[in-house]
């Protein structure tokens, strides 16, 4: 499935990346994103910790005429008790060869994800991808698949586990690879001088929430910068559906 849009002749737009934590006891990480038709802005990044925080955060970063996108990396739909969603399945099928498969999610696991989705709910978000059906949209998003695509990997990068010294290396790779796909996929998108520092820094867990907030904020500016052409929704509005940047082949 995918989704068009128009926004050439409509406003700006923040573009709000989020790692979301599934519990209370971690951080979240986040990136901002101002965006215009014709240029873009990695403005900051942070950490908050708990709804309150976070709801907080997220209220200083916008203006009410504003076209918001928030990239969530954390299940916002989850109809199902148990098991797993057809999208976690649809993504495990299709990039599990890449070590990118999905972990199930079911109401059961994802309290705090369902939770935030009705706080923003109650704040005048809907969950979606289409501007055209309304300014301010919440959207899942999962960055290893994504990172497979945009990067043209065969493997994801394996930052998130293992021996700290491997996850060292790993994480330099993945700064790297995003320092290249800039010039290229995002030429006309300007990182402010802490965002740069953040892409220098060495592995610590606070700079790899803030650079997974980073990425997921490359997904929706890809997305609202090609006006939904060059993404893929995988799954359904009902059951749960990711937002993933299109293959290449067919962007």
């Amino acid at each position: 499935m995918s989704a068009s849009f128009d926004h050439r002749n409509g406003p700006s737009a923040r573009i709000i990346g989020i790692d979301l934590a599934w519990g209370e006891r971690n951080p979240d990480g986040l990136c901002l994103i101002a965006a215009s038709p014709e240029r873009g802005v990695i403005l900051r990044t942070a950490l908050t910790s708990g709804d309150a925080e976070l709801l907080g955060w997220l209220a200083q970063q916008v203006a009410p005429e504003e076209n918001v996108l928030l990239v969530i990396d954390a299940p916002l739909i989850v109809p199902n008790a148990a098991g797993s969603r057809p999208v976690d399945k649809q993504i495990t099928s299709r990039f599990g060869r890449h070590h990118a498969g999905c972990y199930p999610a079911n109401a059961a696991k994802c309290v705090r994800p369902l939770r935030v989705a009705r706080l923003l709910k109650e704040r005048g978000y809907a969950i979606g991808f289409d501007f055209s059906l309304h300014p301010r949209l919440a959207a899942e998003v999962y960055p290893h698949p994504a990172m497979i695509r945009l990067f043209e990997l065969d493997f994801i990068i394996k930052y998130k586990k293992g021996a700290v010294a491997a996850k060292r290396l790993e994480f330099r790779r993945l700064q790297a690879l995003i320092k290249k796909l800039l010039p290229t996929r995002f030429a006309h998108l300007e990182l402010a001088p802490p965002v740069r520092a953040l892409l220098k820094q060495p592995w610590t867990k606070s700079a790899e929430d803030q650079t997974d907030a980073l990425f997921c904020a490359l997904i929706g500016y890809h997305h609202w910068l090609h006006q939904g052409q060059r993404s893929e929704i995988v799954g359904e509005t009902e059951s749960g559906f990711i937002l993933l940047p299109a293959p290449l082949l067919d962007s």
